[in-house]
């Protein structure tokens, strides 16, 4: 009786932790997950030699990878998925070509048919975390095969022909939102966040305005890099005259921080680093246009405050303090969390943002604290992000991307650019170039460390289809 009872207690506590790894590892496959294992066979295999039914498979394929890559995921998950809807719809023999902005597809039909090439130039939109979330759900009902092809592409149509799912002053605040968040999360007062609020929503309005203009985006960088230091300067101005002490840096640094986030950084070290060589170099040489412009726009502004009598001090090489590490969790939580709100996340999706912010601005408070420096900071909490949106992928069914991105914007080196920005300014080439390169290699590393958090969390536990629904695998 009692070795039976320690039987009953062994399984009890085995079956307890299957079922705590069941609930952190989640049950539920992701499109991650899904995408290049062995797809549904058709119900009904489509007639290869008839050019109008393959088009269409391609066609519905080639849309899902259009929003895909529009939403910064990268090139060789975009063409895997694109790969596994086209075999799901009876074309298994699929070569997919994805890069910066074009997506290649050759439809290999048999033999003695000469294969079906397609190409689609995929054109910039504004950022859309629902459009993503839908499309993603799309993806599993299409590898459960509960979608027929005509259903598929109405869904698809009706997602992308839908308007934001909030208005644009409400994206408009949450740029606002994070901008005070990340100034409170540097150590600024809440006097400097308000500032930085009035100042990114003053940025955001303006940008849309000429948006609508048609000025190209590297202007409207020139623009926002402009406007977020104008006001610290004279703010510091006004300081001074009233013996007041502020750190008017707080206010420019979040704003960087805010107009490098949504760039496609992640997108292209992740392009780099899993074989997509051309796709990443135009990603990056993006973001470095763009990072360029908005340090244009910051040097203008110093320069003509400067002869205005507002001229803001250089800045020193000391580290300089973080907010303490409870309000950096929260702060960095609530920036993340803005950041999907501001790209137009589901509210299921700003709760998991919210989460990955405040563990990863506070491993980076932590780490810092130890004095291993910003690099290593980056690449742990970069690497824990990743793994935590991997993971939720399969718990809340929200796409890596969101999470990972949303988790480590608020750690854009923004304070790092502006440092070397500011030595530049002052003759200072060397310590200049030092600060520049490091806030490259941190972003760089940022980008790293989400890539091999994901791949974690993909090779944990990869959910499997049911064996009755198994066909031909993509090729």
């Amino acid at each position: 009786m009692g070795s039976h009872g320690t039987y009953d207690s062994v399984v009890t506590l085995r079956d307890r932790v299957a079922a705590a790894r069941r609930r952190i590892l989640g049950d539920r496959p992701s499109t991650a997950d899904t995408a290049g294992l062995p797809v549904i066979a058709p119900a009904r295999p489509i007639d290869l030699s008839d050019e109008r039914a393959v088009t269409e498979v391609v066609e519905l394929a080639m849309n899902v990878g259009e929003v895909l890559l529009d939403s910064g995921t990268g090139a060789i998950d975009t063409s895997k998925q694109i790969a596994f809807v086209a075999a799901t719809y009876g074309l298994p023999d699929c070569a997919v070509d994805v890069t910066y902005n074009a997506i290649h597809v050759s439809a290999r039909r048999g033999p003695g048919l000469p294969p079906t090439n397609y190409m689609r130039t995929v054109k910039y939109r504004s950022l859309d975390y629902t459009r993503l979330e839908q499309v993603d759900t799309l993806l599993r009902q299409i590898g459960r095969g509960h979608l027929g092809l005509k259903p598929a592409r109405a869904a698809l149509d009706h997602i992308v022909a839908a308007d934001h799912p909030y208005s644009r002053k409400v994206a408009l605040s949450g740029w606002a939102l994070m901008a005070a968040a990340v100034t409170l999360m540097l150590g600024g007062s809440p006097t400097l966040a308000v500032v930085s609020f009035i100042t990114t929503a003053a940025i955001y309005g303006t940008n849309v305005a000429l948006g609508k203009l048609g000025l190209p985006y590297f202007f409207q960088q020139v623009m926002g890099g402009f406007m977020a230091t104008v006001p610290a300067a004279f703010i510091y101005k006004l300081a001074i005259e009233h013996s007041a002490v502020v750190a008017p840096y707080r206010i420019i640094v979040s704003g960087i921080i805010v107009l490098m986030a949504g760039l496609s950084l992640v997108g292209s070290v992740q392009d780099a680093i899993t074989g997509a060589p051309v796709t990443a170099a135009g990603r990056f040489i993006e973001v470095m246009v763009y990072t360029a412009g908005l340090v244009g726009g910051v040097g203008i502004a110093l320069r003509l405050t400067a002869t205005l009598g507002a001229g803001l001090p250089p800045m020193q090489q000391e580290v300089l303090p973080y907010a303490p590490l409870p309000i950096m969790v929260l702060t960095g939580g609530l920036a993340s969390a803005a950041f999907a709100l501001a790209s137009y996340a589901s509210p299921k999706a700003l709760t998991t943002s919210f989460a990955s912010g405040a563990v990863g601005a506070g491993l980076v408070g932590s780490i810092l604290n130890a004095g291993l420096g910003p690099i290593v900071a980056s690449a742990v909490a970069a690497t824990v992000v990743g793994l935590a949106g991997g993971l939720l992928a399969r718990r809340a069914v929200v796409p890596p991307i969101i999470v990972a991105v949303a988790g480590i914007t608020p750690l854009v080196p923004g304070l790092a650019v502006y440092r070397g920005l500011s030595e530049i300014m002052a003759g200072q080439t060397l310590a200049a170039i030092s600060n520049l390169f490091t806030a490259v290699m941190v972003g760089c590393t940022l980008a790293a460390g989400v890539t091999l958090g994901e791949w974690v969390a993909r090779t944990m536990r990869r959910p499997r289809l049911p064996r009755r629904l198994l066909g031909s695998r993509v090729a």
